[in-house]
């Protein structure tokens, strides 16, 4: 009998803002590489789901990224502050859902628009 694997690459395409800017400012300006995995991982997550937001836990994320669950709240606590992602909570125990909020695409759509 012969086993044939077959290995499926998906691709994310991923803003080039989010590579251009956000890479350099998250690692070199905030000095927080953790914060820009945490970012991609959530990417990756919203767009493979095709939803608006996706419900994660803490310890997930911990998995998906390779880092402690202690980096990836200073992380989410980052990207918070710095108002790149939307965390909802159904209630205090629930597992929050993560919307990313991507301003440039609004500020794109602003100069492409004549008038």
């Amino acid at each position: 009998m012969i086993l044939i694997s077959i290995v499926i690459m998906l691709h994310v395409p991923i803003d080039d803002y989010v590579l251009d800017v956000l890479l350099p400012d998250l690692t070199g300006h905030d000095r927080s590489p953790a914060a820009f995995l945490t970012y991609v991982v959530l990417w990756t997550r919203l767009y493979r789901s095709e939803e608006r937001s996706v419900a994660v836990s803490l310890q997930q994320l911990a998995e998906l990224t390779g880092l402690s669950k202690s980096a990836v709240q200073a992380a989410i606590r980052l990207l918070k502050r710095r108002c790149l992602i939307k965390i909802t909570k159904g209630s205090a125990t629930a597992v929050p859902k993560y919307e990313l909020i991507r301003h440039w695409v609004r500020r794109r759509a602003k100069k492409s628009t004549p008038g």
